[in-house]
């Protein structure tokens, strides 16, 4: 890998957090048809990403473990059912939730404030490569969790980036050495967690 780490610290990531959570709020807010285009998660709209961020700021953790149980233990079955659910909720609400300070303090189980930094990130950029617009989230932000991706060697999302050089087009950092995967730094993020980007493209799974 060359170039300079981009970890920030935890008063970094806080703000990264909320600044993400900001934008993402904002974009719907100025595009009206955001809100029901594709993102990179298949099968959901803008509504179904940001009913699924938001999650935290709606179940307490009592009504966390009821919905969990009722999913059979199973994170993501529970993940769908919420967006599908809640993705019809009032659109003032879950911009609300957005730009609530309890989710730019939340941290998933386990995963403390990169868990939390990785989580944003990803999601906003779900939606705004989708869209075709620059990332809300900002790009020291976007590097910080490049490079955590990237030094997990793939493993976060299941993706194998052995023999893969990444190139970033928007700044002059490299990852790996291989075959030449170029793209904006928000695109290589997407990559990296498991997403196909617009044009087809996508890295192997492990």
């Amino acid at each position: 890998m060359t170039g300079n780490g981009h970890g920030g610290g935890g008063g970094d990531v806080g703000r990264w957090v909320a600044a993400t959570y900001g934008g993402l709020a904002d974009l719907p807010d100025a595009e009206q048809d955001a809100w029901d285009r594709p993102t990179l998660c298949a099968g959901w709209l803008t509504r179904h990403v940001v009913a699924h961020v938001t999650m935290p700021v709606r179940l307490t953790p009592e009504r966390f473990g009821a919905e969990l149980a009722a999913a059979g233990g199973d994170f993501g079955r529970l993940s769908d059912a919420v967006a599908d659910r809640d993705a019809s909720l009032p659109a003032a609400e879950l911009l609300g939730g957005l730009r609530s300070p309890a989710l730019h303090r939340w941290e998933p189980p386990g995963g403390g404030a990169t868990g939390a930094l990785t989580h944003a990130v990803v999601h906003s950029l779900d939606v705004t490569v989708a869209l075709d617009r620059p990332p809300v989230a900002p790009a020291d932000a976007v590097l910080a969790v490049l490079d955590h991706l990237v030094a997990a060697g793939g493993a976060v999302f299941g993706v194998d980036l052995s023999g893969a050089r990444l190139e970033a087009t928007d700044t002059a950092r490299t990852w790996g050495e291989g075959a030449v995967v170029r793209a904006d730094a928000g695109r290589l993020v997407a990559l990296l967690a498991g997403r196909t980007l617009p044009d087809d493209r996508t890295l192997p799974r492990c």
